[in-house]
């Protein structure tokens, strides 16, 4: 993993733990994200990085969750995990606003993300709802 990929991972991974966090809540995005990159102990540019993935995703919620809805088959949004939530969220704002990510990367590391805090059954769910976002079936 090349230098700028790892920030870049470690900025979504920062970004997962904030949007995780603000759901359901009326605390401070701003707040939340530099509590957040103190506990990592992330540098200037992967809070940077993550403040742009919050940002960007709160921005576009409403936009973001319609596609989720019509790409997750059988399940409510408000059905889904938490964590999947969030992580869906993320990859669903990289997909659909970021131009920059490739959608294949996107997904991978939401794929990686939801083993690591969701456990090994959430992949398939998060490849499967993602890739029908990235395909444009959602």
């Amino acid at each position: 993993m090349s230098r700028s990929a790892g920030r870049r991972h470690r900025g979504r991974r920062l970004a997962l733990r904030v949007l995780f966090e603000l759901e359901g809540t009326d605390k401070d995005a701003a707040e939340t994200l530099r509590y957040q990159a103190e506990d990592e102990c992330a540098p200037a540019d992967v809070t940077h990085y993550a403040q742009e993935l919050v940002y960007g995703t709160l921005r576009h919620l409403d936009g973001i969750d319609d596609a989720i809805s019509a790409a997750s088959l059988n399940w409510r949004l408000e059905d889904i995990g938490k964590v999947e939530r969030a992580v869906l969220r993320l990859g669903a704002f990289e997909l659909l606003f970021e131009g920059g990510v490739p959608s294949a990367v996107a997904i991978d590391e939401c794929i990686e993300l939801s083993r690591t805090y969701a456990g090994d059954e959430a992949a398939p769910f998060v490849n499967g709802v993602l890739g029908r976002i990235a395909s444009g079936a959602a």
